[in-house]
């Protein structure tokens, strides 16, 4: 069984990837349509996959970010955390009609920077603290 600190390691690791994933999604699948029209038959659309990635991104971040709060007291990584999270979700609910498909893209990009750079951060923070506190 893993411990705390192992386990909110894992969650930021896991959080961070995510972003990544998120990230090059929006930034390559649309040259993939372009380049494989046979892709856009798997209706691997953005919405789909926005929400699909939402749902597994909120609890592991918000996990990951709260147990780091817990142990290293830093209220900024939380504050980024959570903006970047509300970014994400706004953008998946309303992106594409209110900043059509441009803006949803750097909206994305936006909320997905700052959900991994508050993970970096948090992990960063237990790692400099003793295994007692993190």
């Amino acid at each position: 069984m893993q411990s705390p600190k192992e386990l909110t390691q894992s969650a930021d690791k896991a959080a961070i990837g995510l972003s990544f994933i998120c990230a090059l999604h929006c930034l390559l699948l649309p040259a993939a349509i372009a380049l494989l029209p046979s892709a856009a038959m798997f209706g691997f659309d953005d919405e789909w996959f926005h929400r699909l990635l939402l749902v597994v991104v909120l609890p592991i971040s918000v996990f990951a970010l709260v147990s780091g709060l817990k142990r290293h007291q830093n209220k900024s990584v939380l504050t980024i955390g959570i903006t970047g999270l509300i970014i994400l979700i706004v953008d998946a609910a309303f992106g594409h009609e209110v900043f059509g498909e441009t803006g949803e893209r750097l909206i994305t990009l936006l909320g997905s920077v700052s959900v991994a750079i508050s993970h970096l951060w948090n992990f960063h923070l237990c790692q400099l603290r003793t295994s007692k506190i993190c």
